[in-house]
């Protein structure tokens, strides 16, 4: 396998930080791709959650790459940004990130995905995003 593609992780905060843990993997070390899946789902609500000002679901995974493996005990941080609002919908982009070696920090960004997001009402179907204010 080839050495990772090292990087520094972005200037801001995470929107969701978390360690994989022995139940996220398989039998090897390896995380799941869909463990990482459902987080990237959360990380990227939390946005469209926040401009929305309301409830939220995931309507279309647009693209998602794994970049690079996940092991066991990665710190993984998740970036989450608006990239679009439209009537109903937001997109977000998500961006994934783990720190290995606690001794000597070593970044790696594995995963990045971009995902739409619709806003429902109470009845569970579409209504306006409110104008950012």
């Amino acid at each position: 396998m080839d050495e990772p593609v090292l990087t520094l992780l972005p200037q801001r905060e995470p929107t969701l930080r978390m360690v994989a843990m022995p139940s996220d993997c398989n039998y090897t070390g390896d995380v799941f791709g869909g463990w990482v899946m459902a987080q990237v789902d959360i990380a990227g609500s939390i946005p469209a959650h926040t401009r929305a000002r309301g409830r939220v679901v995931t309507v279309a995974v647009n693209s998602f790459v794994f970049k690079q493996p996940l092991f066991m005990g990665d710190v993984v941080s998740f970036y989450a940004e608006l990239e679009k609002v439209g009537r109903t919908s937001l997109t977000v982009k998500v961006e994934v990130y783990v720190q290995r070696d606690p001794v000597k920090p070593i970044y790696a960004k594995v995963t990045e995905a971009m995902l739409t997001y619709v806003a429902v009402g109470e009845d569970r179907r579409p209504r306006i995003v409110p104008p950012d204010n």
